[in-house]
């Protein structure tokens, strides 16, 4: 009797799982980028984002703010010379790609504006000042900018008057803010699954979940001191609805914490892993249903499978380096080499160099694995900006990954400004064309010199 309960127990802490033996390779030196001056601002962004076919760092910049746009192959060194995207009077906090288009990126900056820029095909050749839209409203920097998980043209900022203002970037309208929500700076926003629900982390300890297009009180789920530390914390939301938070406990031990949105008393799990003071950044993978935790300053990439049964967290391994990261891009699952069980592929920001880190399932089989990739969310948006604003929801449209991700090419839709188009004219009328041509109801291209006389190309 004594053997089978032993042998059951042994069963218990050898957990099975496909990703129990998934290992982490960073990339050789020739396929890195070198030569890159990451940008120095003190914020707890990831300074990278990524796309299937660019890579975006935030880099420093004198007299203002500025990020390069690399196309994934052009490795190597970066000459000192290669064209920015250089439109921000301040330093650039927060970029994050459309995940609806691989051209259009969003960026906030210090100077208290929310930027859509769209970048040419082949890339930069020469550097980029105008953006498509500039979206005005936040009275302090903007720290974060999120684009809607499922809806086009819809982008979430946050700013550090604790306000959040969710955009039609089509038409350049503010169409819902946040004023009363946050009492102090809000350290994180994330959308759910289909876009319905926002959670955020604030510097008041609180994580809040939010439904924006609510009458009247729009916090429906909070939960005070959810880490009991000083230290910022971080808020997303996973695919069953549960929200996973990083923070720190009061002995300043980081903490990774699971609750269920319905009942927030108490966590659903906590898992104590340190005492480093760097914030942990979460990167879920809704597909596997795991998260990597990447620490500001850590030399490591920790990751975690969530499941249904307790203790819900478990862990499955520590990819460890020499050198600290400055920042981390997160590829999206459509940009992996599925014929090589990758998994998952991160962009490690050095001082001084863009590293890629990529990471496996070790299998023999030459064969698409399609326990590894289920379908996942790809380019095309199930809504409309307008249909969102009007309260429908619309889970993400998915595709299969069976024969590899083929980009399709991005339809260019231009969108007539609305109300705000006279305004900009007005502000730019000793440099731009008579307000008569611009009020033609048909729409008009970007002009050289004014910000927007009409479109996101999307």
């Amino acid at each position: 009797m004594s053997s089978f309960v032993l042998s059951t127990d042994m069963k218990r802490v050898v957990r099975q799982s496909k990703f129990r033996h998934v290992f982490g390779q960073a990339a050789k030196n020739d396929q890195c980028y070198d030569d890159i001056r990451v940008s120095r601002v003190t914020w707890d962004s990831t300074f990278c984002s990524v796309n299937p076919k660019f890579v975006a760092i935030i880099v420093e910049a004198s007299g203002g703010g500025a990020f390069l746009v690399l196309p994934l192959h052009k490795t190597g060194r970066i000459d000192k010379s290669y064209p920015s995207v250089c439109g921000h009077t301040g330093p650039v906090l927060d970029i994050e790609w459309c995940p609806h288009n691989d051209q259009v990126i969003a960026s906030g900056s210090e100077d208290c504006t929310v930027m859509v820029w769209q970048i040419p095909e082949n890339g930069l050749v020469t550097p980029m000042a105008e953006p498509v839209v500039a979206l005005e409203g936040h009275s302090k920097r903007v720290g974060i900018v999120a684009w809607h998980p499922t809806a086009r043209n819809v982008l979430v900022s946050a700013g550090c008057d604790n306000m959040i203002i969710i955009w039609n970037v089509g038409t350049g309208e503010a169409m819902i803010s946040l004023e009363d929500e946050h009492p102090d700076v809000i350290f994180s926003v994330s959308w759910n699954r289909n876009g319905s629900l926002l959670c955020t982390a604030c510097k008041d300890k609180s994580i809040r979940v939010i439904d924006p297009r609510k009458d009247g009180e729009k916090i429906i789920a909070e939960k005070e001191k959810a880490h009991d530390g000083a230290r910022p914390m971080r808020a997303i939301f996973l695919s069953d609805g549960n929200v996973l938070t990083t923070g720190f406990s009061r002995m300043s031990e980081r903490q990774l914490a699971l609750w269920n949105t319905h009942n927030m008393e108490e966590p659903m799990t906590v898992n104590e892993m340190d005492t480093s003071n760097g914030v942990l950044l979460p990167f879920y993978d809704p597909d596997t249903n795991v998260v990597y935790l990447c620490g500001k300053g850590d030399s490591s990439i920790r990751y975690f499978e969530i499941t249904d049964e307790a203790p819900y967290v478990h862990f499955l391994n520590t990819f460890s380096s020499k050198e600290p990261q400055r920042g981390m891009g997160y590829m999206p699952k459509r940009g992996l080499d599925v014929n090589k069980c990758e998994i998952a592929r991160f962009f490690k920001l050095h001082e001084r160099k863009c590293e890629p880190i990529v990471m496996t399932v070790p299998r023999k089989s030459d064969l698409f694995q399609d326990d590894l990739y289920p379908d996942t969310a790809g380019p095309d948006p199930a809504l409309e900006a307008e249909e969102w604003f009007e309260g429908k929801n619309g889970d993400p449209i998915k595709i299969s990954l069976k024969n590899g991700y083929v980009p399709s090419k991005s339809r260019e839709i231009k969108v007539v400004k609305k109300n705000i188009l006279d305004s900009k004219v007005t502000k730019n009328a000793e440099n731009s064309a008579p307000s008569s041509k611009c009020a033609t109801p048909a729409p008009s291209v970007l002009t050289t010199n004014g910000r927007q006389e009409a479109m996101l190309l999307f």
